[in-house]
């Protein structure tokens, strides 16, 4: 692991972790595990970190690493913060590399961030398009293209800010965006509702493309139909927690406040499970897939015929230092 050990605590699994559908998992034969690439981008106090953590089910994050309180104000420069976790979901083992940027949207002027982000991107792409033209192929080579990014929104229960249009719409054709409204729970469910309208509206009318999941040509009426109410979900709305009560003699994760508990596994309060077990299980493949026959198949044509932003050395120097730091 690169950045964390991610150890194992005593985390209630997610309820959708151990279900099996006939969609899910179409690369049962790959032993050495499925790897699996995962990017968290978002402004500070959104809880990435607790997601990330709630999401591999262990302690990938520990405290050491969470900014201290007084220095939370000072803005730093983002940087590209790479984790490693193998997982076991429905007997599919699972090399999960999640890259986080922490410092995102922290300045106020966020151009910078913007470029990194793209640059990262399309290093990832650069980097299997050498490996393409080699002669001889390296049998070692580490696929690290990003097969999903997800953003984090700040619930201000609103609308998109000027921040999240231009985010998203620049690396729409480079990653499959799944928007997410970090911290949903600081919104009634009223509000909740009437925010989600609003942000997808808004990404209709940016024309912002986000991973909508499309129904495939293969697909039987019962995946169309799961499609479907994905779709009606976005942005899924999620609250991460890594406190463990017991339950009625079941360990469940949930979010103390005066007015009542947020329970992060059930679906009447959080999106987190539904979004843990599209990640991990029923669209890791399609996320894989139109990775590597949609977004990379034209970024190549588009770098093939010179006709793309990327720098001609693959990459900047911000881009470099960020992946440094």
């Amino acid at each position: 692991m690169k950045e964390g050990s991610g150890e194992d605590q005593n985390v209630a699994p997610s309820m959708y972790s151990h279900v099996s559908r006939p969609s899910s998992h179409r690369n049962k034969n790959a032993r050495k595990g499925l790897p699996f690439n995962v990017m968290l981008v978002g402004e500070s106090g959104l809880g990435r970190k607790t997601f990330l953590n709630t999401l591999c089910e262990s302690a990938v994050i520990t405290g050491s690493e969470v900014t201290n309180a007084e220095q939370a104000h000072i803005a730093e420069p983002m940087q590209f913060k790479n984790y490693t976790v193998e997982m076991d979901e429905d007997g599919m083992k699972i090399i999960l590399n999640i890259i986080d940027t922490p410092g995102f949207g922290d300045g106020i002027d966020n151009e910078q961030c913007f470029m990194q982000i793209q640059e990262y991107l399309e290093l990832q792409f650069d980097n299997v398009l050498a490996e393409e033209n080699r002669i001889k192929r390296n049998t070692k080579f580490n696929d690290s293209r990003i097969h999903a990014l997800l953003y984090f929104i700040s619930p201000t229960g609103h609308s998109l800010r000027e921040i999240d249009i231009e985010l998203m719409k620049r690396l729409g054709s480079r990653a499959n965006i799944i928007p997410v409204i970090g911290r949903s729970d600081s919104l009634t469910p009223r509000e909740l509702v009437l925010f989600k309208q609003r942000i997808m509206s808004d990404i209709v009318t940016h024309s912002i493309s986000v991973f909508n999941f499309p129904d495939l040509d293969d697909e039987d009426e019962d995946a169309v139909e799961e499609n479907s109410e994905l779709r009606a979900m976005l942005p899924f709305a999620v609250v991460g927690c890594e406190e463990v009560i017991n339950e009625d003699g079941r360990p469940v994760r949930v979010r103390n406040y005066p007015w009542g508990v947020v329970q992060v596994d059930n679906d009447e309060h959080s999106d987190f499970d539904r979004l843990r077990y599209v990640l991990l299980n029923s669209h890791i493949s399609d996320l894989r897939d139109r990775t590597q026959n949609e977004l990379y198949e034209m970024y190549r044509t588009e770098k093939l015929s010179g006709n793309t932003s990327v720098l001609a050395n693959n990459t900047s120097q911000a881009v470099i230092s960020a992946i440094g730091a």
